[in-house]
């Protein structure tokens, strides 16, 4: 699998909305079909999240609607909205705010299926903010002036950690954010390169099997039950393939609702995508994974985003939602 760059700046994604609204239909976004399936091509990172892809996959849900997914992984939302955006790829697994900051810097986007959802329960999220076993930081507040990692910067991973440290009485100014894969994190941390790591499954029990604490619930500090990441597409594919984007949804939909049915296959399934080992696999808290987004989450996520300036313009949630 080739694994793209993370971290693209809005003068990138811009650029990519010029491309992608010169593009035509003889493009690569149409898809490749054989023999009455469709294959189509899906930007993913590889994470507990999208377990129910690769499990729909597997049980042909999406080829008993003629579809055939071709998986490209990504180090987070950010990497893969341009992706999408220039046709490389006809769908996308993105957190949210990824998709609002792309919409408000132009770039064509629209969400099609729903993704994924915090457990809601504090210190049991598939989502940790984190410290070594032997470090002195107890909570979100004393991360002022310390280095913490997140997958991607403008993300729905700098707004949690933002209002973890807000909620706890803290300046989230004064924390330092850098970026890094959450598969590199566990190590990062272990080896004292970064104070605090925000990660989400099976990185977050990787570190907990090292004695790892979790000092805060982060996606939690912003809303209970928070949709956290979705499936998406271009507007202009949205438009051009309309057949294809409801194929999309409807395995989409299907797969979601066995992975929530069949905890222990959408664990299993882990080990096709990830290199966790099987005794860690054991501790992973998984995600929810419910029909339809939680729009009061959403709206709370967007306000946090607007103070932090992550922002050009309002997103429109009704333009971008399903």
């Amino acid at each position: 699998m080739r694994r793209l760059s993370a971290g693209l700046s809005a003068g990138a994604l811009l650029l990519v909305a010029t491309a992608c609204g010169s593009s035509d239909d003889g493009s690569p976004d149409a898809g490749a079909s054989s023999g009455g399936v469709t294959t189509v091509k899906l930007g993913l990172i590889p994470i507990v999240d999208v377990a129910p892809l690769y499990l729909g996959q597997k049980k042909g849900l999406f080829e008993k609607q003629g579809l055939k997914l071709e998986f490209t992984t990504a180090q987070g939302g950010a990497a893969i909205v341009p992706g999408v955006a220039s046709g490389q790829f006809q769908f996308g697994f993105s957190n949210v705010t990824s998709l609002m900051v792309a919409q408000s810097n132009g770039v064509p986007v629209k969400a099609v299926a729903n993704g994924i959802a915090s457990t809601g329960v504090r210190g049991k999220d598939f989502n940790g903010l984190m410290v070594k076993k032997d470090s002195p930081v107890k909570s979100a507040k004393e991360l002022e002036g310390k280095k913490v990692a997140i997958n991607t910067l403008k993300n729905i991973n700098e707004t949690a950690v933002r209002q973890a440290v807000r909620e706890d009485g803290g300046d989230p100014d004064k924390v330092k954010l850098v970026e890094m894969a959450f598969d590199q994190m566990p190590a990062a941390l272990d080896q004292g390169q970064i104070d605090a790591a925000c990660v989400v499954e099976p990185a977050t029990a990787t570190i907990r099997s090292q004695g790892g604490r979790e000092i805060a619930s982060p996606l939690i500090d912003i809303a209970p039950e928070l949709t956290v990441a979705m499936y998406f597409t271009s507007t202009q594919y949205a438009q051009q393939h309309p057949d294809v984007v409801k194929k999309f949804q409807d395995a989409t939909a299907e797969s979601l609702a066995y992975a929530e049915a069949h905890p222990d296959e959408a664990r299993q399934i882990v080990t096709t995508y990830t290199k966790i080992p099987a005794p860690v696999l054991e501790q992973v808290i998984l995600p929810k994974w419910p029909a339809e987004p939680n729009r009061p989450s959403i709206e709370a996520l967007m306000k946090l985003g607007e103070e932090d300036g992550l922002f050009k313009k309002t997103p429109d949630l009704d333009a971008l939602l399903p």
